[in-house]
């Protein structure tokens, strides 16, 4: 399976990810912590019942989640808010739509590979009926995340074969 996954072609978006985790140290899925990730940025996690959100302060950094929700959509809501400190700039609730649109996009897509990294699919047997349960396990998010990731991969995979 390896060999396959060498083919896939990944996006700029995947390399910026991959390109981060490796500067960090983040090579396998059990190093994907989002306290360690956080720490590593200065940036301060917050987990508390309100909606998540982020927050730039001057020189303060933090990333607030929603702890009323499982932990495994807590990471997704990390990694979208981290996305928004990382990538973006600006305040949502000043800028056009268009472009807090672009951003949102921005950051779903950002979820999805920093969750389910493109160098580290080499973890997963692609092959294996229950290749969701072993994601979900291996990288500790929602079934419906592996779902897309696994269906994203594979549409990729394909298309590169052609």
């Amino acid at each position: 399976m390896q060999a396959t996954t060498r083919l896939y072609p990944t996006t700029a978006l995947e390399d910026w990810v991959t390109d981060f985790y490796s500067r960090l140290g983040i090579v396998k899925p059990e190093h994907i912590k989002e306290e360690v990730i956080a720490r590593k940025c200065d940036i301060y996690i917050h987990r508390k019942p309100r909606s998540s959100f982020y927050e730039i302060v001057g020189r303060y950094r933090g990333i607030t989640v929603d702890n009323r929700v499982l932990p495994s959509i807590q990471r997704e809501m990390f990694f979208h808010e981290l996305s928004h400190i990382l990538r973006h700039a600006g305040n949502q609730l000043m800028m056009p739509k268009a472009f807090k649109e672009l951003q949102e996009r921005d950051s779903y897509h950002f979820t999805r590979y920093a969750a389910i990294p493109h160098h580290m699919i080499h973890f997963i047997d692609l092959e294996d009926p229950y290749v969701i349960d072993q994601m979900t396990s291996l990288f500790k998010v929602t079934p419906e995340l592996c779902i897309e990731r696994l269906m994203q991969i594979q549409k990729r995979m394909k298309r590169d074969v052609w």
